[in-house]
Parts: C-alpha cells; structure tokens; sequence
C-alpha cells in the first residue's frame, strides 16, 4: 500500500477566493453576461466553470460592449486600463488582489520620490504588466538573480525594489542579494511583496519534498505560483515533482517504484481538483493519506466596494418591495 502526503495549506487563497466569488455575485446581481478582462485567476477549471455560468472573458476592453459590466482579474491591471474602461462607459467591478494592490502602491510611491524601481518579476505575466503600467518611466524589469548585473539606472544611490507576489521566495532573495551587492543604497517595500499564501504554499511544498518519491501539483502550466511550486518541491530534495490541471493528466509511469507520493495544489485551484488526484491515486493503492500542516490560513479579503454596494442597494430594494 502506497503512502500520501498531503500539504496543507494549499489551494484557495484569500485574494483568489475574493475575485471568484466576485464574478459569481456579479453574475447574480446584474445576470448575464458579465465580463471578465483576461483570466479571473490563472486556472483553467475556474475559468470553464465561470463561463459555464454566464461570464465572457476577454482579452482587452475594447471587446467588451459599450455600457456592459466588466470585472479586472486579481492580477490587477494598469490606469490606462481604467482609462479606457471609463471611456467605453463600462460598468467596472476591480477584483485585484488587495495584496497586488499594496505592491500598485508602493510603486507609486517610490516613483513619486523620483526613485527607478527595479520589479523583479517575469516578463509578459499579467500582475507585472499591470504594476509595471503604475509608472511605466520608472519601473525596470529585473526577471532573475542573472537580470541583475544588466539592469541600467540613473542614479545608483536612488533605487528601489518590488516583487511580483508570486514568485519562488529562495529566488528572490537571490536576486535582491545580487541587486544589493550592485545597489548598496537599494531601498524595499515596507513588507515583503511576495504574498502569504505563495510563502506558506512553498514551505509546506518543501516539508513533505524529502520524504516523498514524487510531487504532484494541482495546477494551470500559467500559473505561476503553482509552477514555482514544482521548482521549490525539486530543490526541496523530490526526485520527481510534476505540474498537472486534474487527474486526468497524472501518468500511472510516473508510480512505478514510488511508495510515497506528496500532493499540493496552487493558490487558484479548487480543492475538488486535489480531491480527484487522490482519488485517482487511491484506486492504485495509494490509500495511507497523511496531511502535513505546516501553517493556518485563516485571511479573508472583502469584496470590491463598488459590488458592495450594489449588493446593499439590491436588498435594500428587496426590503422596500
């Protein structure tokens, strides 16, 4: 019989677990359909089950019709964004993670202090767009410990960082490292930029990563939480460690010689999904299940005030009538 170690916490996030209940009352309160720019959160499942239900999801505003209600991801998005959302007349509901938002912040801040800010962060990924796009003439992208002897400044003693909130944290504190060793005067976020749930996730990963013969992450390949995921698991001491969307994608190769298998999951990913990994893996044999708690979660994020108050103001109506 085949042994589990199941890493808890994973799955859901406060700010995940906010931007999907944010399209579901959407949906609710103003029907269909409701827009959603980019993905709401980077899970495929998430996305398939929210369109199921009513909502679109787009690439641009631009594509969303004049007057029509759009929802921003939690990944948040630029001021142009809004910009142009306004002048569509569209009805904007913005599900941006609060912790996303704390990093908008800070990059305003250091650029109003005439600071260069160096983002470490990937290239292309949404939340760095939209924290890039905070102040475009001043953000430089530093995308690993490598980008940091490139990076080019105009004043060596007035630099700041930030950091996209899901990145591997080991790595990060590489590449400040290096940043430092170039820019002694580096100044950071009052905070760690690298959000909670990403942090706990990792060190609950490298808890069960040397006991195990293989890793197994419930995960979108575009999630970049859940893809640092299986990096951390690997460095951790895992053999093997292997990014899959649902049960369906986890290869029986992957089993042979394996007596004990660690399961985590992403910061986007239902627990159904995990649910059904284990499944899949009892009816191998692999029935002796152990969850490993390395921390509590017990965070939760409010919804957006401008859905809140519609809410309020519908059972407000509600009442009346």
């Amino acid at each position: 019989m085949g042994r589990v170690l199941l890493a808890k916490p994973r799955g859901y996030c406060a700010g995940v677990d906010r931007a999907v209940v944010t399209v579901e009352k959407a949906l609710e309160l103003y029907g269909s359909p409701v827009y959603v720019r980019k993905q709401i959160v980077h899970n495929l499942h998430v996305v398939r089950t929210l369109e199921a239900k009513g909502a679109i999801f787009v690439d641009e505003t631009d594509e969303v019709p004049q007057g029509a209600t759009v929802v921003f991801s939690a990944h948040g998005v630029a001021p142009t964004v809004h910009e142009e959302a306004s002048s569509r007349q569209l009805r904007t509901i913005d599900a941006t993670c609060p912790l996303v938002s704390k990093v908008h912040s800070e990059a305003r801040r250091f650029a109003r202090e005439d600071y260069d800010i160096l983002l470490i962060g990937h290239e292309g990924h949404e939340e760095v767009v939209g924290t890039t796009g905070q102040a475009p003439d001043r953000i430089h992208l530093v995308d690993g410990p490598e980008d940091a002897a490139k990076v080019k400044v105009r004043d060596p003693e007035h630099v700041a960082f930030l950091s996209q909130t899901t990145l591997s944290v080991d790595e990060t504190q590489t590449t400040v490292k290096a940043l430092r060793e170039r820019f002694p005067h580096l100044q950071g976020p009052p905070s760690d930029d690298i959000c909670y749930a990403t942090q706990n996730r990792q060190v609950a990963v490298k808890e069960i990563s040397s006991a195990v013969d293989l890793v197994i992450v419930v995960g979108s390949p575009n999630s970049s939480n859940s893809v640092r995921l299986v990096e951390v698991a690997l460095d951790a001491g895992a053999p093997a460690a292997h990014l899959v969307d649902d049960s369906t994608e986890v290869d029986a190769s992957w089993l042979e010689g394996v007596e004990t298998v660690g399961v985590t999951s992403g910061a986007s990913v239902p627990e159904e999904l995990v649910t059904g990994v284990m499944a899949w893996l009892a009816e191998r044999g692999f029935n002796d299940v152990e969850e490993v708690t390395s921390a509590d979660e017990h965070l939760l994020f409010a919804l957006p005030p401008e859905l809140r108050r519609d809410i309020r103001a519908r059972e407000r109506e509600t009442a009346a009538s």
